[in-house]
């Protein structure tokens, strides 16, 4: 696959019939596919004028305050271009207007990539930011990203990544944990419970299935009040519970501190003093903090990290053939960062 160039090379991309996705593929985000048209445009007019080969120095800044990812996305989109980079590390925090980012080498060899490494770093840097705020909540209180379900599943192992360098300890979508270095985390859903007819079942089947080193979880809210499926479960697996899951649906008025604190008393009551208490279902980080309060070990986080906006990321050219430059409100020259790092020579 040819990497775009100049608006001529538009008709030589052509959509197979065949084609069973609308998300681009790695070849067409690395050839410039998923770029804003007027990139080539500017490449044509510049190269008319015989300026397409001149130096500048861009710089990235972000509109408002976050954490940092999607730098390991850009520097491989980048990679062997011949450019000098400059980066703030992934998991770093950033305020308004800090150059996160700066990249020097010849204009026309990453001119076509702004579009595509803005957008790496805008969504991976929204989703990092949400996953800090839960991780902030929990304080040191385990919490898993199970957000997949939420976004396109071509992106689902991007966010989830950025989840895991924002503070999740864990994510279930498979690719995302593999990406990060970990296992994917993840227990039963209710769909076994209701295709079994019995959570007490599913429970003993699962503990009988599962590696000895694996902590049994199982969810308490399918048929029965989530008090009396736990001691029922608890009793059933004599020992080998690790923890139940709560993931009462709005329509019973969700998951409740007063729920909580029930469950806890009954369980240690029964001398389940061991078994935790996991939550899930349409977590906030203020909600966290009363379930922590109520007896909450644990947390499972899907839609709040999900569904984090991007943050607006701005490429400016900074200097242009040796010439500090800027577009009017803005300030010529570079901005520094103490944060900065060189990454490519």
């Amino acid at each position: 696959m040819k990497q775009l160039e100049s608006i001529k090379d538009l008709k030589d991309i052509q959509i197979s019939n065949e084609r069973l996705m609308h998300s681009a593929t790695h070849d067409e985000i690395l050839n410039g596919h998923t770029t804003d048209v007027y990139f080539l445009r500017t490449l044509d007019i510049l190269g008319e004028l015989d300026l397409a080969e001149s130096e500048v120095i861009a710089e990235i800044f972000p509109r408002k305050p976050g954490m940092l990812a999607g730098v390991n996305e850009v520097l491989n989109l980048l990679k062997g271009r011949n450019l000098e980079i400059w980066a703030v590390d992934e998991g770093e925090t950033f305020e308004p207007k800090d150059t996160i980012m700066r990249i020097k080498g010849k204009y026309k060899d990453f001119a076509i990539f702004e579009t595509t490494l803005l957008g790496m770093m805008a969504s991976a840097s929204g989703w990092a930011t949400a996953s800090s705020v839960i991780k902030e909540a929990c304080g040191d209180k385990f919490f898993l990203c199970f957000g997949a379900r939420h976004v396109h599943p071509a992106v689902a192992p991007v966010m989830e990544r950025a989840a895991i360098i924002g503070g999740a300890g864990g994510v279930s979508c498979i690719l995302a944990a593999k990406l990060g270095g970990i296992q994917p985390s993840g227990t039963v859903p209710h769909s076994a419970m209701l295709v079994a007819g019995d959570t007490v079942k599913v429970a003993q089947t699962y503990d009988k299935l599962s590696d000895p080193s694996h902590n049994r979880i199982v969810l308490v809210d399918t048929f029965k009040d989530e008090v009396e499926e736990a001691i029922r479960v608890a009793k059933a697996l004599n020992g080998n519970l690790y923890g139940v899951r709560l993931d009462t649906p709005s329509e019973r008025g969700g998951v409740t501190p007063g729920l909580v604190k029930e469950l806890r008393a009954k369980l240690d009551l029964e001398g389940f003093n061991e078994v935790k208490i996991f939550v899930s279902g349409g977590l906030t980080p203020d909600k966290i903090k009363t379930l922590i309060e109520a007896g909450a070990d644990s947390f499972g986080v899907g839609s709040f990290i999900s569904a984090a906006s991007p943050i607006d990321m701005t490429m400016d050219l900074k200097v242009v053939a040796g010439k500090s430059v800027a577009k009017r409100g803005r300030i010529p020259g570079l901005v520094d960062n103490p944060k900065l790092k060189k990454i490519v020579e």
